[in-house]
């Protein structure tokens, strides 16, 4: 399993990163000023590491410079907040393997790390912990493949969304409201009878009895629940 270490001071921003790789299946080491992770960077081993530029008490390019001046050949990625020019010819002068400005969106951020750790091996430590089980079906929703009992089961674009979504909330009861907006967005508002039809068709590849549920439940005049029996 690659191992992460993130170096922010924003405890928003952090705990956001923190919880978005977890879920991907990496294991995150967090620090929240400039020598904590410095520190945590030279006494650990890690795939990666994810610095924020402004620190307290030391910059990311300084973390960075002193971490390469001592040979450490951890993969860095800068996070910044300028989009000078400058800061960025900085950060690979001093020896960062890529850098993404602020804002950026997640799924910017964890296709810059996938890459990062392609490149160095270490994501394949990472494909088994991708693969959950929810119900019968097995599914790895970083390469949107789901399977039963070693068979391919096809499911659309917006069954694995509904499915990630509910079980990224697992054990919570879901709003419909909630979960339609997050996966069609205010352009389009489907009807919650669309939420409804999806369900249906999940129930039918997770659960032993789709007429009896035992993994999605459905919460009255609420919405809906993924049970995790772990």
């Amino acid at each position: 399993m690659a191992n992460i270490l993130i170096v922010e001071d924003e405890l928003p921003m952090l705990q956001g990163l923190k919880d978005n790789l977890e879920y991907e299946g990496y294991l995150v080491d967090t620090a929240t000023t400039g020598s904590e992770g410095l520190k945590k960077l030279l006494s650990n081993q890690y795939h990666l590491a994810i610095l924020d530029v402004m620190l307290p008490e030391m910059s990311g390019f300084d973390i960075c410079k002193s971490a390469r001046s001592k040979g450490l050949k951890t993969a860095i990625i800068m996070l910044t907040a300028k989009s000078e020019e400058i800061d960025k010819v900085l950060g690979l002068e001093f020896g960062a393997d890529d850098y993404i400005t602020k804002p950026f969106s997640l799924r910017e951020l964890l296709a810059r790390v996938r890459a990062i750790l392609r490149r160095t091996g270490a994501e394949e430590l990472n494909d088994e912990h991708r693969i959950q089980q929810i119900g019968n079906l097995s599914v790895n929703f970083a390469g949107y493949t789901a399977k039963i009992k070693g068979e391919d089961v096809k499911l659309s674009h917006k069954e694995f969304e509904i499915l990630h979504f509910l079980y990224a909330h697992k054990n919570e009861t879901v709003d419909r409201d909630n979960l339609l907006d997050s996966i069609w967005g205010d352009n389009y508002q489907p009807t919650s009878r669309t939420i409804d039809n999806f369900i249906v068709k999940l129930r039918q590849k997770i659960e032993n009895d789709p007429n009896d549920p035992k993994v999605i439940l459905t919460v009255h005049g609420i919405g809906y629940k993924l049970i995790d029996p772990l």
